[in-house]
């Protein structure tokens, strides 16, 4: 899978595909990118390429007061992807709206619904938590020994 920013100076491809996906809710992802929620696709650093440009990193506050850094393409300013430090600089959180495909990439899992905005209705069969999710619940055993793979034993959380 391949994506990039709007005015395509920084451009990536995906090596692998995402270990999970997540549409979050939370008050603070509806802030900085003003809408009502952000699709992640959570992959490996690893996994991503560049093919073109060089994102700029940008330090942003979060709920968790642990901060994220969004790369953000330096012209046209859009988020391409996350490192959250409670991931750590092995993964990272990937905005699905950036890829040339989206429709690949559906949301597995809806996370904080609990600010979600009460106009959002959340589809059925999918499933849906008031805020984050357990992973062995919900990851499948491929992408859990993915991630086991790239921590190598240690068991850092991958959330906010």
């Amino acid at each position: 899978m391949e994506g990039g920013c709007t005015c395509r100076a920084v451009r990536y491809r995906l090596k692998a595909k995402p270990l999970f996906v997540h549409c979050c809710h939370c008050r603070w992802c509806q802030r900085e990118t003003g809408s009502a929620f952000v699709l992640n696709a959570l992959i490996e650093t690893n996994h991503i390429e560049l093919l073109a440009g060089e994102p700029v990193v940008v330090d942003t506050p979060t709920a968790s007061g642990k901060g994220q850094q969004i790369s953000r393409c330096p012209h046209c300013r859009v988020g391409l992807w996350s490192a959250y430090a409670g991931a750590g600089p092995k993964f990272r959180f990937v905005r699905i709206g950036t890829l040339d495909d989206p429709d690949a990439c559906p949301p597995q899992i809806h996370i904080f619904t609990e600010s979600k905005q009460p106009w959002v209705i959340l589809p059925e069969g999918t499933p849906a938590v008031p805020q984050y999710y357990d992973r062995e619940k919900y990851w499948s055993k491929e992408s859990l020994a993915r991630r086991r793979t790239v921590l190598g034993g240690d068991e850092a959380p991958s959330g906010k």
